[in-house]
């Protein structure tokens, strides 16, 4: 699959000042792609009014689109976010990549950086609980790459879990990309 070599590909090849976590080991497992990368698959809760987010094309960014998210800031980090759930079960010891690019589209007040609260591999249901994840992920107008790295703790059903992206830290416009959740399996 295309996709699954690319995102692949990208994970291990993204210089270390780009990567908002440990780089994946090189290894020669093809992953499993568990999810629905396009960004048009993304599913976003907690915009104003039931609001959408704006699907854009961009050659600056893997497969030339993203989605633009208008955040109202204020409240909780996790009130607005971006949840992509996975179309494939996971067994207790494989291990898991989250991986996705972002950009700051336009700062609170003016600001050239802004922050994602937290990616994560969660629960798809209450109480929403996260296997694993990573917090304080700072944008900026460039394209970023950032992936997170865990093990399932047990054996989780087709659409059990889900990435989730925390992202209302303040009033700001960000750009997501492909949002990918690779399976390597049961490598060390």
């Amino acid at each position: 699959m295309k996709m699954r070599i690319a995102l692949a590909l990208a994970a291990l090849a993204v210089p270390g000042a780009m990567v908002a976590g440990p780089l994946i080991a090189q290894t020669a497992v093809d992953p499993d792609i568990l999810n629905n990368p396009n960004p048009d698959a993304l599913q976003v809760y907690g915009l104003a009014g039931g609001g959408k987010p704006k699907p854009i094309k961009d050659e600056k960014v893997q497969f030339g689109k993203a989605i633009r998210i208008d955040l109202p800031g204020g409240g909780n980090p996790w009130s607005v976010g971006v949840n992509s759930p996975l179309l494939k079960p996971v067994k207790k010891g494989d291990k898991i990549t989250v991986a996705f690019y972002a950009r700051l589209e336009k700062g609170a007040d003016g600001a050239t950086t802004g922050r994602i609260h937290a990616v994560q591999l969660q629960l798809s249901a209450a109480p929403y609980t996260a296997l694993f994840s990573k917090q304080n992920l700072d944008i900026d107008g460039t394209w970023k790459f950032f992936h997170v790295t865990g093990k399932a703790d047990r054996d989780y059903a087709k659409g059990e879990l889900s990435a989730a992206l925390h992202v209302n830290t303040a009033k700001q416009t960000i750009d997501i990309g492909a949002v990918a959740v690779m399976n390597y399996g049961q490598v060390q």
